[in-house]
This record gives structure tokens, sequence and C-alpha cells, in this order.
């Protein structure tokens, strides 16, 4: 991310101080008791995709569908991504699962059939967002500011009543993905480069107030039986500065949301230790929940196919185990224990990242969507070695995490 504008630099400073006489965990962490982590999710947003490839799963040698081999090992939820119209003009897929809804009701379905709850995470465009890109849905484009704020609401109504008319409630919302820079750029960045025309802090809380509504109307139109909670996401789990600077800023707009959603990516994020002392402010002066809604380790530094990795050993350096199966395990009994270490059951739990994205199962993005994204680099998988499943789908030891809950 870009420096944050300046007039936020004295609101970076001051978060250890407002927290400080707010939680101790500024500071030194609260005395308690481990408690159960009630979410153990895996994101399996690319798993019809990566079965359309050919590959298969497994385990102890026994082939089986990957969400089953997934529950029966303890996973107790499904996240899936949706975007708005994963393909070009002329119809040629983005890649990356290519998540429109159609799909999405399918995956959606199947945890259904397993009892799985699930999340659904609306990510307001047409491929990949993240703090470093947000771009608008083609459709949605020219529309000035207050229309858009009428289609983000509108589009998310649509979304929860198609939903819900199809007995597929999702148990969870995510109202955008990693929004640390907003979503919807301009309209909805929250802060400016050098010359650069955004809608700031405002403009993104009307557009996420939009979200939230339209969610709420559409329950409130289906008769009022369901309500899913809704998650803010925000990506640098561990970083103090940039998550205290962002919730302080949308203090005074009053979200009506329900839990805090991260990323947390120790090679990438920070260690664990500033992870729980992060996770440990953010929920008391926020009073809100915690759940890591990403997170993710290697099991091994190899390369499956011909894109590289986005872990290498650089990365088993930076994030503290080992790239072996084992080290995989430790990782998630680690993030477990932090997590179970918030006071009253908010540390609500993880979700892991793509555990299913075989080496073979579908590109990031084809030259179609790296056009969307204004963006370059090779067609494949960079995320095969964090998988719970090995290259050939074998399930890997750091699968029975999910169903440790101490």
């Amino acid at each position: 991310m870009s420096e944050q504008p300046k007039g936020w630099r004295l609101a970076i400073w001051l978060w250890p101080l407002l927290c400080a006489g707010v939680l101790s965990a500024c500071g030194e962490s609260p005395k308690t008791t481990a408690t159960a982590l009630a979410i153990r999710g895996v994101d399996l947003s690319m798993l019809e995709r990566v079965e359309e490839s050919g590959s298969t799963f497994s385990e102890g040698g026994q082939s089986a569908d990957a969400m089953r081999i997934l529950q029966r090992n303890g996973a107790n939820l499904v996240r899936l991504r949706l975007w708005v119209d994963p393909q070009d003009a002329s119809g040629k897929a983005y890649g990356g699962g290519n998540l429109d809804l159609p799909r999405v009701m399918r995956l959606a379905q199947r945890a259904k059939a397993l009892k799985l709850p699930w999340l659904l995470d609306l990510q307001y465009s047409d491929f990949w967002t993240d703090p470093g890109k947000q771009f608008k849905p083609r459709a949605w484009a020219s529309l000035s500011d207050a229309a858009l704020v009428k289609q983000v609401h509108d589009y998310s109504q649509q979304v929860l009543a198609t939903l819900l008319q199809a007995n597929l409630a999702p148990d969870y919302v995510q109202v955008g993905n990693e929004i640390n820079s907003g979503l919807l750029w301009p309209t909805g960045k929250n802060w400016a480069d050098a010359g650069e025309q955004v809608g700031g802090f405002a403009m993104l809380a009307a557009l996420l107030n939009a979200g939230i509504q339209g969610i709420r109307d559409a329950e409130q139109a289906a008769g009022g039986q369901h309500r899913s909670q809704i998650i803010l996401h925000l990506a640098k789990g561990a970083n103090s500065q940039t998550l205290g600077w962002w919730f302080e800023a949308m203090q005074p707009y009053k979200l009506a949301f329900d839990i805090i959603g991260l990323s947390y990516y120790p090679y990438w994020d920070g260690s664990l230790d500033a992870l729980q002392q992060n996770i440990q402010t953010l929920s008391s002066r926020y009073d809100k929940p915690i759940l890591i809604v990403e997170t993710a380790y290697a099991f091994t530094t190899e390369n499956g196919d011909r894109l590289g990795n986005n872990f290498g050993a650089d990365s088993a350096a930076s994030g503290g185990f080992p790239a072996t199966p084992q080290g995989q395990q430790q990782y998630l009994q680690a993030l477990r224990k932090v997590l179970a270490s918030l006071p009253d059951g908010k540390g609500l739990g993880y979700v892991y990242w793509a555990p299913d994205w075989l080496r073979y199962g579908g590109t990031w993005a084809t030259f179609a969507g790296m056009q969307y994204l204004h963006s370059g680099g090779n067609v494949g998988n960079a995320w095969e070695n964090q998988a719970l499943f090995d290259f050939n789908g074998e399930a890997l030891p750091a699968i029975k995490e999910l169903g440790a809950t101490r």
C-alpha cells in the first residue's frame, strides 16, 4: 500500500496510546483460559475449476470429494467469493475460478448438502480485489457517485434475494474484500496519491452502508427469518498501524457490522505475536469478534507447475515455520492458540485459503483477466504448495488441524 494521507499520520502515532488505556493487549497479554474455536473454515472458491481440470483428491489413498474430506477432518465453514461478471465483453473468462453467481450457488448447494454453513465474499468487482486493486465492474464503470451507491445496494439485495429464494442463505457475508484502500476505485478509494481525486472515507462508508442495507432489505423482504452476520474484511492482520488508522477513520460513520475479518499470512504480514497484540486491541476497542478469513502456509518450497509460487525459501524464513508438511501443521496449531487466547471467545477462528487449489487446477488469471487487472505475468497456479493436499491430491497432515478446537 502507498503511504496514507498526512492527516492520518497523527492517528497512526496515537493508536498505541489510544488503546493503552483500554486493553492490556497493547502491552501485556491478558491472562485468559483458551477457548474452543467456533470456526475452522476453508475457502473452496476454486473447487469446481480444479475438478474441471481433471484433478482428484484422496485421503489415505482413498479417492473422495475434497469438500467431504475437509468436512470429515473438522472443517465447519465454506467461504466462497463472488465476482459480478468475470468475463470480458467477448465472453472470455478471466480465470481464478470464474466465480459468477451460478457457480457460487452450485458450490453453496454442495456445502448445504453436507450441512456446512457458508460465507459469501462479495467483492464488488469482475475479478480479484485486494489493497492494490479494487476495479469497478465493467457494467458499473460510468455510473455517477449516487448511482454507484444505489447499484451496490441493489446488487447486494438481488444476490441475497436470489440465494434466499433458492434456500441457500449465507450464514456470513463479507461486504468487500481486503478493503484497506477502499473499493470500487476511484469513487470508493479512501486515500489519494498526489493529485488523485478519490471519494475518501465518507464515500467508502456510503458504499459499505449501501451493501449492508441491501443485504438487510433482502432478508426483510424474505420474511426476516434469516440474518447473516456481516463481516468487514481487511488485509495485513498483524499491522496495528494500518488497521488502527482504518478503523479509527471509519468510527464516525457507524457501520452496522458484526465481525472484524482479517487476512493473515505470516510470511507477508508479520509475526504471530504481532497478530495477537493487534487482534486483542481490535476486539476490545471495537467490541467485535475476530475471524481470520484468509490464511495459509506452505508444505514445500517445490514448484508444481510452470508458474513460480508466492511462497519460496525466503517466505519460510520470514514465516517462522519450515515449509514442510509438519511445518504447515505447526503453523495452524500456533495460529489456533493465538485466536483461542482472546477473552470471551472473541477469537472466532480462521478460514484456510484455497486448500484445494492443486497444481493444474486452473490459472490465477487468463490473459483476458490480466487485461482487466492492467497486469502482466504468466498463467498458472502460484498457490499449489500451500494447499492442504499434496501435488497429487493426497491429504496432508495439517488437514487434521481443522478438527482441533483447542
